[in-house]
């Protein structure tokens, strides 16, 4: 078993209880990922997501690089949120720490705790907005 997972430095989940952290923590499952390492392809289907605790990733799309993301980011919660395909390739930069969550998962916690629902969807929100 891993050790004790901090998301204390996550400003997303700053609004969250310490039972509904730990309860996110406790759901995921903690692993670790190489660099250069494709994490999720465009197009795809949309059943698992991350939670970035250390390291950073590329989102790609059509192969070009339009994103980085580092800790505290989620990545793959948009096709779940949207319920559609992959919208993005990740590839991680650096070697990660991460929560998986399968498509269930992500399912129980938005539907128990509501501020977690709330912060993959400005995550989505964020993402989808056009760069200027």
């Amino acid at each position: 078993m891993a050790e004790k997972i901090s998301l204390d430095h996550i400003d997303r989940f700053s609004d969250l209880s310490d039972a509904e952290v730990s309860k996110i923590a406790k759901t995921g499952t903690y692993i670790t990922v190489p660099a250069d390492w494709g994490l999720m392809g465009e197009g795809t289907s949309a059943d698992k997501a991350y939670l970035l605790i250390s390291g950073e990733v590329s989102v790609r799309k059509d192969g070009k690089e339009v994103a980085q993301l580092g800790p505290g980011d989620i990545f793959g919660e948009m096709g779940i949120v949207s319920k559609k395909l992959r919208t993005a390739s990740v590839v991680s930069l650096t070697r990660l720490e991460c929560l998986h969550f399968t498509r269930s998962q992500i399912t129980e916690l938005e539907e128990s705790i509501p501020a977690f629902k709330a912060a993959l969807e400005a995550s989505t929100a964020e993402r989808s907005q056009p760069s200027e």
